[in-house]
């Protein structure tokens, strides 16, 4: 039986390599859409918790989803490469961070592929997941010959498959959005079209490998570029003195302008990374992409700024300063903290105040509640817009702290609580 006719079927047994935010809930559907799946994880703890049914990232429906498709039996996951081996299909959903040069680190991916290619047999599909370079799929199909002895497109199947989910909505975006198959042969992007259409039921699109690598980071160049745009606004707003807020609202009236919210930075696993992977093998350089990312790179410092600012008002000398920072992760009501702004800015300030205190219900901290971290504070800073701190009672706050000084930087405060010194970014009219 052929590989198209074993996906048809289902009865083609999957291979799932790294179970991060991406790889672990990939494995789950298919799972749960009737296939054998293992799931490769070099992280012991990991392995032992998703054997048992429990997820180790926070995502809605995830620990139920898990816990059926570990239950039927379809699901389980290995530390060990050798349970990997005679897989019709390997799925690639490992990290591709950038270097401190902001250059792209593909030491995961090569990695990867080195593990699938110890254990791969003939007729195999290769998916990579992974965000990678323009190019790259081409080149780790290269790698795949040397290490195997086999030729793409006729021993194997190679397809870069790019997720485009968002955190907390994982799940149901895994199922409704398009999908883009980018094939080193045609008969590679068929085959994995018919196969994650065991579950994907938004629209579907073949092309070749190199074209769905640049998809990919356009869609999150695009993003960052137009944050980056609202970031500027935002510093206009305050050399004139007004609310950004206030007039994007109004610029949004318009129908055709769409202008993105700003803040104290992006965050995430693409946005900060995507814009240099797609710029990385380009023979020139493109001076609007690599702004903008300086632009958003900036606004912990603007951050940083506005609190300086409200210590001064209140001649509060920085290094006297006692600093509670609400939110770790880069996004609201997630636990992911990668390439987190808030990180940045605890970076930015540490050395130059008193104390720096954290806390976050999702991503921990130097507190584990609230109240201890604001307890004899003087300053609060608000750093993710977590559903928590959009509903804080101020005046419960305000008697926790020693001095009142409030920091947004995500827009969660529409009007200033009495009694606190209060600077947003954008809310230059404040």
């Amino acid at each position: 039986m052929n590989l198209e006719s074993r996906i048809k079927d289902k009865t083609a047994e999957i291979a799932v390599v790294g179970l991060g935010y991406i790889g672990l809930p990939t494995a789950i559907m298919f799972a749960n859409s009737g296939f054998s799946v293992t799931g490769y994880e070099i992280r012991e703890r990991v392995v032992d918790k998703i054997n048992s049914g429990k997820a180790h990232i926070v995502e809605p429906e995830i620990n139920e989803l898990l816990r059926k498709a570990v239950e039927s039996g379809r699901l389980r996951a290995t530390s060990n490469p050798k349970e990997l081996g005679n897989r019709d299909v390997y799925i690639i959903c490992v990290q591709t961070p950038l270097k401190g040069d902001r250059t792209p680190d593909l030491s995961y991916l090569e990695g990867a592929v080195k593990t699938v290619a110890n254990v791969m047999k003939k007729g195999s599909l290769v998916v990579i997941e992974s965000t990678v370079p323009p190019l790259t799929t081409v080149k780790m199909a290269k790698l795949f010959e040397e290490l195997t002895g086999f030729k793409a497109g006729r021993d194997f199947y190679m397809v870069h498959a790019p997720e485009r989910v968002m955190p907390g909505r994982i799940f149901k975006e895994l199922v409704y959005n398009s999908r883009i198959f980018g094939g080193i042969t045609p008969e590679s992007a068929e085959l994995a079209e018919k196969l994650y259409r065991s579950f994907v039921k938004g629209r579907t699109f073949k092309t070749g490998s190199t074209v769905s690598e640049v998809v990919k980071l356009m869609e999150n160049t695009f993003r960052d570029v137009n944050i980056a745009l609202a970031n500027e606004f935002a510093y206009l707003a305050h050399q004139y003195d007004i609310d950004v807020f206030e007039a994007i609202e109004l610029a949004n009236t318009h129908p055709r302008v769409r202008i993105h919210t700003p803040g104290i930075g992006v965050g995430g696993h693409c946005l900060p990374k995507d814009p240099h992977l797609l710029i990385w093998p380009a023979k020139d350089d493109f001076g609007l992409i690599r702004l903008a990312r300086d632009i958003n790179d900036g606004m912990p410092l603007l951050a940083k700024d506005l609190l300086f600012e409200a210590l001064s008002l209140i001649n509060l000398p920085p290094e006297n300063a006692v600093v509670t920072v609400l939110g770790l992760a880069y996004k609201g009501d997630s636990d992911d903290t990668r390439n987190s702004p808030a990180k940045a800015f605890i970076e930015a300030i540490e050395g130059d105040v008193g104390e720096v205190r954290t806390y976050d219900p999702f991503a921990g901290g130097t507190h584990g509640s609230i109240e201890g971290a604001l307890e004899g504070a003087d300053a609060v800073v608000i750093a993710t817009d977590h559903s928590e701190f959009k509903s804080l009672d101020w005046k419960m706050v305000g008697r926790l702290m020693r001095t009142r000084i409030l920091i947004d930087g995500r827009h969660v405060i529409n009007e200033p609580p009495e009694g606190f010194v209060f600077k947003g970014i954008g809310r230059g009219g404040y």
